[in-house]
């Protein structure tokens, strides 16, 4: 009698399961809270141990700050890309505000006001969001200096006018949790309002050129922290910015 051929079984490397531990953590963060990542939770996701969780991350809190600086440097990278490639900077700008609003981004936001609630009393990740804050502050800034350089944008201070910007955005992100239908216009545009008052574009500039953007895109990328397959999602130019790591 034949027997069946067994599985063979695979020995995962420490980097790759380290990975895998993370980013099982940073999507649990993103749907769930950053409350709910324990060794046993993560554990139970993987089909393992949680000793095993506890030999990569003998500190569950070191996993709650890498599991935040994994989710959160997903969204930078989405929105603003280290290597922006051959876009003119109100192109890039523009592209920021159109994918940064909208439903594909409302876990990402809650995820920031849920981080910067619990930094206060756990020092690791306190430490993470100050670095990320600080990502955003420098990506943003080196598109807006970009803008300046070739003359599409105007300002006398390329640090003062982004951290303006962010400063709004986060303000608008910090609402993430509650109902935006009833909001006036004037302020769901606030963000991109302050960006063309403070970059010295015309009011509508942003909008018109998310809005051609979004036609040939035909849908927002959300940003993907473990299967490495973005979601899509639908936006309105008039919705509110999630929080950002900016102020």
């Amino acid at each position: 009698m034949s027997s069946s051929p067994q599985r063979k079984r695979i020995r995962k490397s420490p980097a790759d399961r380290r990975a895998e531990i993370v980013d099982a953590a940073a999507a649990i963060a993103l749907t769930e809270g950053l409350e709910c990542i324990t060794l046993r939770r993560i554990g139970e996701e993987l089909g393992v141990r949680p000793g095993l969780i506890s030999h990569y991350f003998p500190a569950v809190e070191d996993l709650v700050a890498e599991a935040f600086g994994t989710a959160a440097g997903a969204e930078l990278n989405t929105l603003l890309p280290a290597d922006p490639a051959t876009e003119p900077p109100t192109d890039r700008l523009a592209r920021f505000f159109s994918l940064a609003t909208g439903p594909a981004y409302d876990d990402i936001s809650r995820l920031w006001i849920n981080a910067r609630h619990l930094s206060r009393y756990r020092p690791a990740l306190r430490d993470r969001v100050g670095r990320q804050e600080a990502l955003w502050r420098g990506r943003l800034e080196d598109l807006v200096r970009d803008g300046v350089a070739c003359g599409e944008f105007r300002t006398a201070d390329p640090y003062v006018a982004t951290v303006q910007i962010l400063v709004v955005i986060d303000g608008l992100g910090a609402h993430a949790n509650t109902e935006a239908a009833d909001r006036p216009e004037a302020v769901t545009r606030m963000a991109v309002s302050t960006a063309e008052r403070e970059l010295g574009l015309e009011i509508g500039t942003l909008t018109g050129r998310g809005g051609a953007l979004d036609a040939g895109r035909g849908g927002v990328p959300a940003p993907s922290v473990a299967d490495g397959t973005p979601g899509t999602a639908q936006i309105t130019s008039g919705d509110d910015p999630g929080v950002r790591g900016g102020s």
